[in-house]
């Protein structure tokens, strides 16, 4: 899966994506949240990618999982090999929408410190993801 980047706007005719839907990356897996962390971080390795979108039986887009945040999770004292998706993800969110303008997903991204937002439509299905490059 290649990531979106979202770089300063040029300064040449080329306009930079004004919406989220113009930027966001549509590929990439999205896993069930009753996955295993270690299947995870398989599934992630496959897919060279450095994060996954994380759904429910619904279909419900529940957020999104880094591969930083498996392995931390995989490391701890506390781990098992029962430890589930569900099982590390706190909340729901946080998301935005494919109308959402850039200047506002990039700011909130910036000042949340995220490098990756899933984008989901009205209803809570995963649409893609914003990815920031750094």
């Amino acid at each position: 899966m290649t990531l979106v980047q979202m770089r300063p706007r040029p300064t040449s005719a080329t306009p930079a994506p004004s919406m989220v839907a113009d930027a966001m990356d549509t590929g990439g897996p999205q896993v069930c949240d009753d996955m295993t962390v270690e299947v995870a971080l398989s599934v992630m390795a496959s897919a060279r990618t450095g994060h996954l979108l994380i759904r429910n039986d619904s279909g419900l887009c529940t957020g999104l999982v880094t591969q930083a945040q498996l392995t931390a999770v995989r490391d701890s004292c506390a781990y098992t090999d029962q430890v589930q998706l569900r099982d590390i993800r706190g909340d729901r969110g946080p998301f935005t929408s494919p109308v959402t303008t850039m200047a506002d997903a990039e700011h909130a991204m910036r000042c949340s410190r995220l490098d990756a937002l899933p984008v989901i439509d009205e209803y809570g299905t995963a649409l893609g993801v914003l990815a920031l490059a750094r």
